[in-house]
């Protein structure tokens, strides 16, 4: 890899020198995240300014991690006083690694392959790679890498031993591509297709293409669809450019005259035939997919492989090797009281830093433990490949890794000083022989191994067998629910993040530790034992216990969670409680101002106030709840809740004397009644992706999908009856499936007899009969590639829970709380 000294890149960006301290210090890699500070005397953290969170905030933690070469923006920083420090200033440290991007990039010759479009970049980019790299040296953009700071990291990592490489580019605004583009100068482009992501940062989707085709200005040659015309339109529009520019198509309707011909599609259960011309050449391919979103995707790729000489041949033989791309990493529980990564899917050094990083986060286990197989075809020569490798577990430091393959066998060497506990197997098989000897307690296990070592057989013996129901929790649509709720914050507004009721259905301790994580400020719980669990999960953050029970006192003084003292007895009994405590306690107050469920009346203040006085509390935070923040039509009695409770701190800070925090703003009111942030919002069903003011003005996403399996397939004529009371009455000839969920599973009884459906191939398959306690019934008789074992999608992925909730004629909230505890919860880290 290229590199550049800290002297260097400050040349580049035109910096201004703010420390001097080693200015010949070598950059390895870019750090904009202090919790991902991995070999942190060779990284430059870059201070980066974002919406709702300033990186200026985290230098010295990136510091005391060990980060000695700093780039910022803010001329008041926190800054160590350590000679060795280097600082340089920009006006923009997001525009400066741009620029330096854009310099590094310059520096290959090789052709760049660029990706943009509504759908399918990801998937067309591995699909790519992973037929490409036995015959080139490529490199790809990591993840869905495609913003305009995650476009500038993939561009960093370009090196030159290589033969392409190909980047995702995506974008949300006007704008946003003139700065890809001077960045990535690809050489050659896709364009896949322009769908509703991202509408509201643009006029019309005439103007989204026309924005994302600005990518492509300068390249030779650009590949689409001919069936998608609007993107065919904004492709050619390009040509009054860059006249020189090769445009080559795909598609199903030959009148579009495309070089490569879909004449016919012949879909199996697993697998479609597809007949093909290629520019007067006959091909038929076999497709390892039958849904249309990969057909979709895998036209780009036939289309780019074809034109760049690749033989028909080894093209079948890499489709034939193709899976659906996971795009996550996936977090089970496993057996004694483990925890499970399974990343069997592929093994590269730049997945395996992602697959790192997230292993690492899992901090409620002392023990981190990595199953790893060969890294094949990288192009690097293996000795220097798997010291790589052993430097990288070594800074991530690892406490155990099982290498499996020969050529880990052959390199074990190179693993003695990096991992303590180290141990090889030539084979898969092997290691399962042995797998009964080897002790498992307690760990974090990432299993990490290309495809054809089959780890998946690892996953198996390693998770926690449960039914094949599952509710799948995207961590990564969390996030960026949360991020966008910070968008809208103004700069001082702390953020509590409720994760009562087991995070809503999701899980507690995952929730709870990446939103520690992403250092939002309070916690919220319902019970005192709620907390105590996230404490011995190792969760720091302050926790407010909303309904604190007598008895829980002494587990909330042990784990130091801060309780919500709601009437005058209970402010005494914790009083009493706390006789022999020194120190103040914290505590939370809750104002009854109209929703008439717990909290203080306001006549009840100065007797609290007289209380508190001189006792050994501490009033951290007082608030209120709103009881219709989403309804236009009760904004009246909004405004009068929050004038009670602006009326009632004010008395309770007169008796008190000390200041406290105010919030009363739920979900709903962040978004409908901004002007009422006080000094913190709580943040509920939104950060899981239900909208529940419905305002629209913010894009969330769903972070949970309910899946389960067909158990069996029945083919039932009339007079056939299905269930229980003979409910489901057939109205013609059909196939009948029953599936893996019922009303112990938190599937509502009220969906039966064809009130809601579920999704099958992604197509609707509607509930007949009653629900039982542990099967449904669904028809499929119009999906008659539904097979025994297939999945089925129960909510999420064309059903939203909001949606569930109608037909039970409930709310999302009851929705996703009554998912029992029996479902697997599996926890989804893009990758």
């Amino acid at each position: 890899m290229l590199l550049y000294s800290i002297g260097k890149i400050a040349e580049i960006i035109s910096a201004t020198w703010i420390r001097t301290g080693s200015p010949s210090a070598v950059v390895h890699t870019l750090v904009y995240d202090s919790r991902r500070m991995q070999q942190a005397d060779a990284a430059l953290f870059v201070a980066l300014i974002g919406s709702g969170r300033d990186g200026h905030a985290f230098i010295q933690d990136a510091y005391e991690k060990g980060a000695r070469l700093f780039l910022i923006s803010a001329q008041d920083s926190w800054l160590p006083s350590d000679p060795s420090v280097t600082v340089l200033w920009v006006p923009n440290t997001l525009e400066a690694i741009q620029i330096l991007a854009s310099w590094h990039r310059q520096q290959f010759e090789y052709p760049v392959l660029a990706i943009t479009g509504s759908n399918g970049k990801t998937i067309i980019k591995e699909w790519l790679y992973a037929i490409l790299s036995p015959k080139l040296k490529v490199i790809r953009s990591p993840s869905s890498f495609n913003s305009q700071l995650g476009a500038a990291l993939s561009l960093w990592q370009l090196s030159s031993d290589q033969d392409l490489a190909i980047l995702e580019a995506g974008i949300s605004q006007r704008g946003e591509m003139e700065r890809l583009e001077k960045m990535i100068q690809p050489t050659r482009g896709i364009f896949t297709n322009i769908g509703d992501a991202h509408d509201e940062g643009f006029t019309s989707k005439w103007e989204k293409a026309q924005e994302k085709a600005k990518l492509f200005q300068h390249a030779s040659v650009v590949f689409h669809c001919a069936d998608h015309t609007m993107v065919g339109e904004a492709i050619e529009s390009l040509k009054l450019l860059n006249p020189e520019m090769q445009v080559v198509a795909w598609g199903r309707d030959a009148a579009n005259m495309p070089q490569l011909c879909i004449q016919e599609v012949e879909k199996g259960i697993r697998s479609t035939q597809l007949k093909t011309s290629y520019r007067g050449q006959e091909i038929s391919w076999q497709i390892p997919f039958t849904d249309d979103a990969s057909l979709e995707n895998i036209g780009h790729v036939l289309l780019y492989l074809l034109w760049s000489g690749l033989a028909v041949s080894d093209i079948q033989q890499g489709i034939d090797a193709l899976q659906p791309v996971a795009m996550r990493l996936e977090l089970k529980r496993g057996i004694h009281q483990c925890s499970v990564i399974n990343d069997s899917y592929s093994a590269d050094i730049h997945s395996l830093r992602v697959a790192l990083d997230f292993l690492v986060r899992q901090k409620q286990h002392a023990i981190h433990t990595v199953i790893l197989s060969d890294i094949l075809e990288s192009g690097i020569p293996e000795q220097i490949l798997y010291t790589q490798v052993a430097d990288i577990l070594k800074a991530y430091q690892i406490n155990r890794m099982i290498g499996v393959g020969s050529a880990m066998m052959a390199h074990q060497h190179v693993f003695k000083t990096a991992v303590p506990s180290l141990a090889f197997f030539p084979t898969t098989n092997d290691f399962l022989a042995a797998f009964s000897q080897t002790n498992w307690d307690r760990e974090a296990i990432l299993i990490k191994g290309a495809r054809k070592f089959g780890f998946e057989r690892i996953d198996q013996v390693l998770t926690e067998q449960a039914h094949g129901t599952v509710l799948e929790i995207h961590l990564g649509k969390l996030l960026q629910n949360l991020r966008s709720y910070r968008s809208v914050l103004n700069a001082n507004t702390r953020l509590m993040a409720m994760v009562k009721a087991f995070s809503y259905g999701s899980g507690s301790f995952e929730i709870a530790s990446r939103l520690q994580d992403e250092h939002v400020d309070y916690l919220a719980v319902a019970y005192a034992d709620e907390g105590a669990a996230l404490r011995k999960a190792g969760i720091r953050l302050p926790i407010m216990v909303m309904n604190a029970e007598e008895n829980g006192f002494p587990m909330v003084v042990q784990y130091g969670l801060e309780p919500v003292l709601y009437s005058v007895s209970m402010v005494q009994s914790f009083v009493r409680f706390l006789a022999s405590q020194e120190e103040p306690y914290p505590i939370h107050l809750e104002i009854e101002t109209g929703m008439h469920r717990l909290g203080l009346l306001s006549s009840e203040i100065e007797q609290i106030g007289s209380i508190l006085s001189g006792q050994s509390l501490q009033v951290v935070s007082v608030f209120s709840h709103l009881a219709a923040s989403e309804d236009v039509n009760q904004d009246s009695f909004t405004q009068l809740q929050v004038d009670r409770f602006e009326q009632a701190c004010d008395l309770i800070q007169q008796f008190t004397g000390a200041g406290f925090l105010r919030h009363i703003a739920n979900s709903a009111a962040i978004l409908r009644h901004p002007q009422w942030q006080f000094d913190m919002v709580r943040l509920g069903i939104g950060l899981y992706g239900v909208d529940s003011g419905q305002t629209g003005r913010l894009m969330l996403e769903e972070v949970s999908t309910l899946k389960t399996t067909i158990a069996q397939i029945q083919d039932m004529d009339l007079p056939e009856t299905v269930g229980y009371n003979r409910k489901g009455v057939l109205h013609r000839k059909s196939r009948i499936a029953t599936v893996r969920i019922g009303y112990a599973d938190g599937y509502n009884r009220r969906f039966g007899n064809e009130v809601g459906y579920m999704l099958v191939h992604g197509q609707k398959a509607s509930i007949i009969g009653s629900v039982c306690m542990d099967m449904t019934m669904i028809d499929v008789t119009d999906i008659p590639m539904a097979k025994e074992g297939d999945e089925v999608v129960v909510f999420g992925h064309g059903i939203s829970i909001r949606e569930l909730a109608n037909w039970a004629g409930t709310i999302p909230y009851e929705i996703m709380t009554s998912i029992s505890e029996r479902v697997k919860r599996v926890y989804i880290e893009a990758t």
